[in-house]
């Protein structure tokens, strides 16, 4: 069994604490080992902030001759609202005019997760990311669009459990020409008829 770390051992107290604070007994059967989890859970729904998103991209940028639009469409995204600490979740939508090199498409479903996995606000993750895409390969353009729900919106406060955020990043071609953006949000299924 390994020994834990300083900062485990202090979140595990915070945990024991809450739990306190909210009336409950951490002794009792069904919480005993629940500082644990919530701790081991808290390391793997934080682990982007020990990622570093250009490594991640740069490893995966290939010469091509391909200078169209390249879409990756429904890529989950699962994050913590930095507001509430409760979570949003949806789906992310990307899309880059590529000057004569290309991203492997796993990389890019690793790069939201590498921003996603950090306390966020969705208007922030989905400028992250399309900051990330374009300068690595000198895109022409680059689209990201985000639609997620937010718990902190469903379970408590307005308590509206229909609702969606959606966020939208549009840089280069992608901003300045309307015929590109439009070619994006039909092909993501975002335009309206």
């Amino acid at each position: 069994m390994s020994q834990k770390t300083y900062k485990e051992q202090q979140m595990e107290q915070a945990v024991k604490t809450m739990l306190e604070c909210i009336g409950e007994n951490p002794e009792r059967e069904g919480l005993i080992d629940t500082p644990a989890r919530v701790c081991a859970a808290w390391q793997h729904l934080m682990q982007g902030y020990s990622q570093d998103p250009e490594e991640i991209i740069s490893k995966a940028v290939f010469s091509e001759e391909c200078n169209h639009m390249i879409i990756v469409r429904d890529i989950e995204v699962y994050s913590m609202c930095e507001h509430h600490m409760l979570p949003f979740f949806g789906k992310c939508h990307i899309g880059y005019i590529a000057q004569d090199k290309v991203y492997g498409v796993s990389k890019l479903a690793r790069l939201v997760d590498c921003f996603s996995r950090r306390l966020q606000v969705q208007e922030r993750l989905t400028q992250q990311i399309a900051g990330s895409i374009m300068a690595p390969i000198n895109a022409e353009g680059v689209g990201v669009i985000i639609e997620a729900q937010h718990l902190c919106m469903m379970m408590r406060g307005v308590a509206k459990q229909n609702s969606k955020m959606i966020t939208s990043a549009m840089l280069g071609s992608f901003r300045d020409e309307i015929a590109t953006r439009n070619e994006f949000l039909r092909l993501v299924g975002m335009e309206r008829a």
